[in-house]
């Protein structure tokens, strides 16, 4: 993907389709109207994947929580979002199986009551899935329990239930998105801002004024539709293109801890440790502590939000997200163990303003607005992106006059093409003189494609060198992110491609230098743009930590 040649035709070419926004809807939407030969443009004002979908917890999940809701209150609108999510979930891991794959959940039972109610609750949520389950439910005793998570307390636990869900890398995942939709002809561009709408005389909107953030200049995009898929924003969206829509969205809050992989223990030898479900909290929330990238990630929280926000996780977020672990495990874990976190706002889609956010369904809405024939995709969740995304291309075929069929349910995603689970041994048997932690990195994050990251090792060896100690990332993958995948500033690096500002701050701190110099050289940085750049971040990264910690310069993680 070439920044520089995005920009040029979207000034000079006409597009089927304009999105605006490139998180999971608006990318799955880029990948969905591509594929079926549309002319797409998709514009993200950030960088791909920066806001809700990068800060999920990132679980493919059809929802235990919801499900016990609907069973509860007899809602068939609950019912129906599980049965979509878990259909999609096994699509997911079909069509990105480098990036999603299962994940044994467990959660702690006190009695044999409440593990009768699990145990059933959970048999329904199997049948829900029907043949695309991924494995069955369980009820474990209790030295069962602790051989899957030997975190638990003995002495608090009477048994377990063991269900699976799916888990992935939600900003890895938002890129590849865009990358497919890139390989099949769409037009793809970050940091591009749409200032406002034009229209017509009859009020139908015709193209979109926008600016490029990185050097302020301004261009127009023309477009016979427009599609909406700006999340908690969809509302100044909508109501810049027709000023008599009201107010759609609500926001709630997600906050995540981020702790090292030593703060729990995991079975001696298990490559894939199971994950912690708290069934029960004050707000009366699910919460998860979850293996991720050799981290532990815990959440999340659920709490109401303006849609303009821009979250980070706090000290009460914090203690909040381990006081509710450090009930079930044998060893609590302080907040002074915090190593990072991060922090997202869920879009969620309004019928009751009065309604509290965790009441609200995680559904979404595909709506034209007959005046300026904006088509607006509101709501919903990464599970069900893809099955969003075709509804919306729907919509606007019908307004095309066109009917190309979906192709997406089994379209692989970029670097699936060829990977299966031997893959990363394969990677090892070729590269023995390689880490083999980083082997494994790389062919979790880049799929087929590692094997272009890892070229770029003959132009320089020292590429190879680790950014921080303790992580896999290394410099070469600086260079691809910079040259391959659109990185055009050190949070697209540090943050999203590598993702290493979400897990380890004071360990993004020591890749710092290094990152910069490398991502100056290939954007042609004079010295001072590489120092300011610097020192932006820096700011940036000590700011959450001051944030988390409560408490200026904090060291965390000792």
């Amino acid at each position: 993907m070439n920044r520089s040649a995005t920009l040029a035709r979207l000034k000079s070419d006409a597009f089927d389709i304009c999105i605006i926004g490139a998180g999971a809807s608006g990318a799955g939407c880029a990948v969905d109207a591509a594929s079926r030969g549309l002319r797409v443009a998709l514009l993200e004002a950030d960088d791909f994947g920066a806001a809700t979908s990068g800060t999920s917890t990132k679980l493919v999940h059809g929802g235990v929580r919801y499900l016990e809701q609907a069973v509860k209150t007899f809602d068939p609108k609950q019912l129906s979002l599980v049965r979509k999510a878990l259909h999609e979930r096994r699509t997911l891991l079909h069509i990105a199986p480098h990036l999603c794959h299962p994940l044994a959940l467990l959660t702690p039972v006190n009695n044999l009551i409440e593990g009768a109610y699990y145990a059933i609750g959970l048999k329904i949520y199997d049948l829900l899935a029907g043949s695309r389950r991924m494995a069955p439910s369980r009820w474990l005793s209790k030295a069962n329990a602790l051989r899957h998570f030997p975190a638990f307390d003995p002495n608090k636990l009477h048994s377990a239930v063991m269900y699976y869900d799916g888990q992935f890398d939600d900003i890895r995942l938002n890129l590849s998105l865009v990358q497919t939709a890139a390989a099949k002809g769409a037009v793809v561009a970050n940091h591009v801002f749409v200032e406002k709408v034009s229209t017509d005389s009859a009020g139908k909107i015709t193209a979109v004024e926008v600016v490029d953030k990185l050097t302020g200049n301004q261009f127009s995009v023309n477009a016979k539709v427009f599609i909406n898929a700006t999340g908690t924003r969809a509302d100044a969206i909508r109501q810049g293109a027709n000023n008599q829509q009201g107010v759609r969205m609500r926001a709630s809050k997600g906050a995540h801890a981020v702790l090292a992989g030593s703060a729990l223990p995991v079975a001696e030898g298990q490559t894939e440790p199971a994950a912690l479900l708290v069934p029960k909290t004050k707000d009366g929330r699910v919460l998860f502590a979850i293996p991720w990238r050799g981290q532990w990630l815990i959440g999340t929280t659920d709490t109401e939000a303006d849609p303009t926000d821009v979250p980070a996780l706090l000290p009460d977020e914090a203690t909040y997200l381990l006081d509710h672990v450090n009930q079930y495990v044998k060893d609590p874990v302080s907040v002074d163990a915090l190593t990072g976190g991060f922090a997202g706002l869920r879009p969620l889609l309004q019928a009751d303003p009065n309604a509290s956010s965790q009441s609200l369904v995680r559904d979404h809405e595909v709506e034209i607005d007959p005046t300026s024939g904006l088509v607006s995709i509101m709501g919903g969740k990464w599970t069900t992106y893809r099955l969003m995304a075709q509804e919306t291309v729907d919509a606007c075929c019908q307004i095309l006059g066109t009917v190309p069929p979906c192709q997406t349910e089994t379209l692989l995603l970029q670097g699936a093409e060829g990977y299966n689970r031997k893959y990363r041994q394969h990677l090892t048997d070729s590269y023995p003189e390689y880490p083999a932690d980083v082997l494994d990195h790389l062919a979790n994050t880049y799929g087929t494609d590692a094997l272009n990251v890892l070229r770029l090792l003959r132009e320089e060896a020292d590429w190879l060198t680790r950014l921080a100690a303790g992580h896999p990332f290394i410099q070469a993958e600086v260079i691809y992110a910079a040259r391959t995948e659109m990185a055009q500033t050190l949070p697209d690096v540090l943050m999203r491609r590598i993702r290493l500002g979400l897990i380890d701050w004071k360990a993004t701190l020591e890749a710092l230098p290094v990152t910069a110099s490398l991502l100056a050289i290939e954007r042609n940085w004079t010295p001072e743009q590489q120092e300011q750049a610097m020192a932006s971040f820096r700011a940036h990264i000590e700011g959450l930590m001051e944030k988390a910690t409560g408490k200026v310069g904090s060291v965390v993680g000792n």
